[in-house]
């Protein structure tokens, strides 16, 4: 039975599931456990998978789905394009490897991409948006995927709204999505209001940080937790959902799976409390190792659009 979540409806009228399983399992993580771990969260009531070719595991997430038993329309699946030079390839490669029917949602990874490979072990030079193709090149492709029906919305990741901006002067279709980090250390207020302002609903990744959510010791969060009976985790993943931004909560253990599904209703006080733990000395940041030096996959914040110091300390 799926868990008592919110739907949102994505701007082309899609329904999608308020909160997700994250397929991703780390850069040392075992692929094989996908199965195992996307058929668990299926069990306890997870109606929508996050996953993406650079994780490696689309084969397992589909696996899990074929055997789940659940009808395929009752699950909605997210994976990504993870470079420009070839989207109809790309997209059939996925197409192929979860083989599901259909992909409910398709959203560009990340705003830059690597030169087209020459050999397999070597990633190639990452491109500027000057160079070609761009984000607005496979914008462009993936719209023209919407015509083959194997593909139920379109969106993108780790986006700044400068980047939106940009993206949605060349565009026919305006994104559904966009997912990026946040956390009560990020909460990305502003991103999601400029997001809203142009139909896109904002997504969270990563809303406990990847193994390090310094905030699960904030004592504002932990008396919200305690005011409720339920974990930091919980209060984090209702406090997203509550905002209207949707949470890949990620977990290998079937309690934690269902105790990050079990939303509880947060009181104004117990929002504005969680709200105001990024204003504290020292919590306004990204909190993922990736994002610390500068450089973010080849781009500098600036390229990015993050109004971001260096160590990750956002600004604004």
């Amino acid at each position: 039975m799926a868990a008592n979540v919110p739907y949102f409806e994505l701007n082309n009228g899609v329904q999608m599931p308020g909160v997700a399983a994250g397929c991703w399992l780390g850069v040392d993580g075992d692929v094989t456990a996908t199965k195992e771990m996307c058929l668990n969260a299926l069990k306890v009531g997870y109606r929508h998978l996050d996953t993406a070719p650079g994780y490696g595991n689309e084969r397992y997430v589909g696996e899990a789905i074929r055997e789940s038993g659940i009808p395929r329309e009752e699950i909605f699946v997210t994976t990504k394009l993870g470079h420009f030079h070839d989207v109809r390839g790309s997209f059939e490669d996925s197409l192929a490897a979860l083989d599901v029917g259909y992909i409910d949602l398709y959203l560009i990874h990340w705003p830059q991409t690597h030169e087209k490979k020459t050999e397999p072990w070597n990633p190639g030079r990452v491109l500027s948006f000057d160079e070609h193709p761009n984000f607005v090149d496979a914008w462009r492709d993936m719209e023209d995927l919407l015509a083959t029906g194997k593909v139920r919305a379109l969106g993108v990741c780790n986006f700044s709204a400068a980047h939106l901006e940009t993206l949605l002067a060349h565009a026919r279709v305006v994104p559904a999505v966009n997912q990026v980090e946040a956390h009560p250390c990020l909460p990305q207020h502003a991103l999601q209001a400029a997001c809203a302002a142009r139909g896109i609903r904002l997504c969270a990744y990563a809303p406990f940080a990847q193994g390090n959510p310094v905030f699960f010791d904030d004592e504002d969060l932990k008396a919200v937790a305690g005011r409720h009976g339920v974990t930091p985790a919980q209060v984090v993943v209702s406090w997203l959902a509550q905002r209207g931004v949707p949470p890949i909560a990620k977990s290998a253990r079937v309690e934690r799976m269902r105790t990050n599904i079990s939303l509880v209703t947060l009181s104004e006080e117990d929002m504005r409390l969680v709200d105001a733990i990024h204003t504290k000395p020292g919590m306004h940041r990204s909190l993922l190792a990736h994002t610390q030096d500068g450089v973010v996959f080849g781009w500098t914040y600036e390229q990015l659009g993050w109004a971001m110091g260096l160590g990750g300390v956002v600004l604004e």
